[in-house]
């Protein structure tokens, strides 16, 4: 049964076809194996349940939050803070690079709202300062990974609903992993423009100039601390801190004179779009986890691993191939819900911190937004720099590399993403 489904679900995407109607199409087939009659019943109730969480609806609101960052200016406040902070450097763009993302991951946690945002403005600065337009656009697309790791992350909340784990732990969690993830691509940014002799492009910031750029970015700077704070110290829901950080961003753009309505009506639309396509997916692939489930497949995966249960960090890098296989050929948010319900009793019997699970599933899902031949962030990219994707896909592998070194370690060290969890 299972292999059937994945044959199916394969060849609709070869064909083309919507992604959600693919997932659904694929969920009616399997119903054939399991029981036919259930089909009418069953479909309808896993399609409307699945996304029947209120805690999803922290996804919309926060990416209506990003949205209103670029439309207002906030995003380009944020860049200069860091063009000071690091600009100064050997290599200071692609720096720059690295630590905006790092920035606004702290409100969006969508990595190809970060490739689309940053990548128009950062790769032609980063190609006139002496990159090759390809480092550039790579550059942009593996930085654009912090998104979904620094919290909020829409995977993590998406994780959180399946399992029933905290979303302020792995909010928390994602933290150190995040900026280790920032620090492996300014190293190898570092390791580029020396081996290049890049130039430094600007001078060191006098400190009057880095506390003007510090206050014209504090109020963006401000909101990472609301979302984690609020939801740590049991204030908020995710979703009444989604709905705040927006409120939050929205009086700031218009306080500071960025935001008017045309733009907060299309930071509104853009927000539609991709919220809509979102919930289709979860929707849809909500109902293949259960059908999945019914038929127990979670548990042969159990059985099928259970010799290697003694060994958390086997099974972790077990689970994490898997994830990075599917990853290449399905998009992030079916993987993450199809994959999440079958790997967790794996985890659990292995004595895996659920915690700890989430941040390397996240990860994982995370790499393959840049893995061909599906990697959505690279396809921005490319539009962004105008390169040929083929082109790109080719020269990504060394960013792809980076990430998942970052991964290993998580694996082989769980205080990473566990101790700030702890001290709260």
């Amino acid at each position: 049964m299972t292999l059937t489904m994945l044959v199916v679900f394969l060849g609709h995407v070869l064909l083309g076809l919507p992604l959600f109607i693919a997932l659904l199409t694929t969920a009616f087939v399997g119903f054939l194996f399991v029981d036919f009659s259930m089909i009418p019943r069953m479909m309808p109730q896993q399609f409307f349940g699945g996304i029947n969480v209120f805690s999803l609806m922290a996804i919309p609101l926060f990416i209506l939050a990003g949205n209103l960052m670029n439309v207002s200016g906030l995003t380009e406040r944020l860049m200069g803070f860091a063009r000071l902070i690091v600009g100064h450097l050997r290599g200071g763009m692609g720096h720059v690079n690295v630590v905006s993302s790092v920035f606004f991951a702290g409100v969006n946690g969508s990595a190809v709202a970060d490739t689309s945002a940053l990548g128009s403005l950062l790769v032609p600065a980063m190609e006139k300062e002496g990159y090759s337009r390809a480092f550039a656009a790579g550059l942009t697309a593996g930085s654009s990974l912090i998104g979904p790791i620094i919290p909020p992350s829409i995977f993590m909340i998406l994780y959180a609903s399946l399992t029933n784990t905290s979303v302020g732990d792995l909010f928390l969690a994602g933290v150190v992993p995040g900026l280790l993830l920032g620090i492996a691509f300014m190293g190898m940014n570092a390791w580029y423009a020396w081996r290049h002799r890049l130039p430094k492009s600007t001078q060191f910031p006098s400190l009057g100039q880095l506390g003007l750029a510090f206050i014209a970015a504090l109020p963006a700077l401000i909101a990472p601390f609301i979302i984690v704070a609020g939801i740590v110290l049991g204030f908020v829901t995710p979703t009444e801190s989604g709905a705040l950080t927006a409120l939050y961003v929205a009086l700031c753009g218009v306080v500071l004179g960025g935001l008017r309505l045309k733009e907060c009506w299309k930071a509104i639309l853009d927000t539609a779009r991709l919220t809509s396509a979102i919930f289709l997916i979860m929707a849809a692939s909500a109902t293949i986890s259960w059908l999945l489930s019914y038929a127990q497949v979670p548990e042969q995966f159990v059985s099928l691993l259970s010799p290697y249960v003694d060994n958390s960090v086997v099974i972790l890098l077990l689970l994490s191939a898997i994830t990075f296989v599917t990853g290449m050929f399905m998009e992030e948010v079916s993987a993450l819900m199809l994959l999440t319900p079958i790997f967790a009793p794996v985890a659990m019997m292995a004595g895996i911190d659920p915690i700890h699970l989430g941040i390397i599933i996240t990860l994982n899902i995370t790499i393959a937004l840049i893995t061909p031949p599906l990697g959505a962030c690279v396809f921005v990219a490319a539009a962004v720099s105008r390169l040929e994707i083929v082109s790109l896909f080719r020269t990504i592998w060394p960013f792809v590399l980076t990430a998942i070194a970052v991964l290993i370690l998580l694996i082989l060290f769980p205080p990473l993403t566990l101790w700030l969890p702890t001290q709260f």
